[in-house]
């Protein structure tokens, strides 16, 4: 089946939430409770550099070059909203864009029925979209977002969109704001580029987590963490033996290992949003029980002040993680193979982001970027396909349509 063909099927059935909403009006009550709705990014984008291929975030399998290219941030979406009864909905979602594969062929990214048990506590089981961090599950709504796409240094690693399970939601009144509180728990149920050609199944992995939001006037703050145990084993040895490792990987240095070891996602994250001005920030840090990737912290922040119908926006993000350790002791030229393996998985690096937003017509906007990435010669995890001569730095240029219908 063509990518076009699977494209029309997944236009017939599915859909993202959005202001726009379109009912059916048939005379019956069952499709009378059915809400079609769309959104997509039309982007073109390049770097002025060859030594490293720049990506949205790590499930992208390779990334851009001097030359424009639409596979970055490109992408649609549909979502199908039906109401079962006066408390109950039933969502599906679906998205193609640029996957693990090099391929764009859609995928069902939400699949859920919520229920309201009182106006404060909501339930929803199915196929949902991530929260790692504040604002991760609208990623893909480039309509929804102030920049052009969300911060890759932040949200890069991030390579879990969606996964299948049960979340539930507690909403109080304190008088002054409102607070609420979110927990999941579920499994993955996507895979994720690894070490060209591979790729790692993330299908299985065990996910579980929360946050507390606390909402007052134009303020939003969140403090989360999640946790996810790794189901699979990566295809480390298959990596080595064609980076010309000669020997067993994993039996020299178990601490490489990731089957039943886990990553913790923790965060702070504020907006402020009221009238022109909206700002937003957010703190994070990543943990893994395996040597196999290093341990990350990160930080963004963004500001935009509207004027008409622009708004400019300027943005700052940095990312770095700690140097591995290996505990195994190795012959030197096993260890030094096993450092440089590790190794990477190391970010050092920050990002001078400005740019512009023209809300030309209502549900349509467009974006122009500028993204000037200042990183250390060591820095690889945020790219692909680094090459052992990059200095590390490189700027990307980026033009964008985003809309919602």
């Amino acid at each position: 089946m063509t990518h076009a063909l699977r494209l029309s099927c997944l236009l017939a059935c599915l859909v993202v939430p959005t202001a726009a909403t379109a009912e059916t009006s048939t005379g019956d009550s069952f499709w009378n409770g059915l809400a079609i709705r769309g959104f997509g990014t039309l982007g073109v984008a390049r770097s002025n550099d060859e030594g490293a291929e720049f990506v949205r975030d790590l499930s992208q399998p390779d990334g851009l070059g001097r030359h424009w290219s639409g596979k970055l941030d490109s992408l649609l979406g549909l979502q199908a909203n039906l109401a079962l009864g006066d408390n109950t909905e039933a969502v599906l979602q679906g998205v193609t864009r640029y996957r693990y594969d090099g391929s764009w062929r859609p995928e069902l990214t939400w699949a859920f029925v919520r229920h309201d048990f009182r106006p404060d506590f909501t339930v929803r089981v199915g196929r949902m979209g991530t929260e790692f961090f504040m604002q991760a599950d609208s990623r893909n709504v480039g309509y929804a977002n102030l920049t052009l796409r969300p911060s890759p240094d932040y949200f890069g690693p991030i390579v879990v969109s969606y996964f299948d399970g049960i979340d539930a939601s507690l909403t109080g009144d304190t008088g002054r704001g409102l607070l609420r509180a979110k927990v999941f728990a579920g499994r993955a149920a996507e895979k994720t580029p690894f070490v060209k050609p591979f790729t790692w199944d993330l299908s299985g992995s065990r996910m579980a987590g929360g946050y507390l939001d606390y909402l007052s006037g134009p303020w939003q703050f969140r403090i989360s963490r999640s946790l996810i145990r790794f189901k699979h084993q990566q295809p480390v040895n298959a990596a080595a033996t064609q980076a010309g490792i000669p020997f067993d990987l994993l039996a020299a240095a178990p601490e490489l290992s990731i089957t039943g070891r886990h990553a913790i996602y923790d965060s702070l994250g504020v907006v402020y949003d009221e009238g022109r001005l909206q700002v937003q920030a957010q703190l994070s840090s990543i943990r893994y029980d395996s040597a196999v990737y290093e341990d990350t912290r990160a930080a963004y922040v963004v500001a935009g002040y509207r004027i008409g119908q622009f708004t400019p926006f300027v943005g700052y993000a940095r990312t770095h993680s700690d140097p591995a350790r290996l505990r195994t002791p190795l012959p030197a030229p096993m260890a030094e193979a096993v450092r440089g393996f590790i190794a990477a998985t190391h970010a050092d690096q920050a990002t001078v982001t400005l740019g512009t937003r023209w809300d030309f017509q209502r549900d349509m906007a467009l974006k122009a970027q500028l993204d000037m990435v200042h990183g250390n010669r060591d820095s690889r995890f945020p790219m692909r396909d680094a090459q052992p001569g990059w200095d590390g730095r490189l700027n990307v240029f980026s033009l964008a349509l985003d809309f919602i219908f």
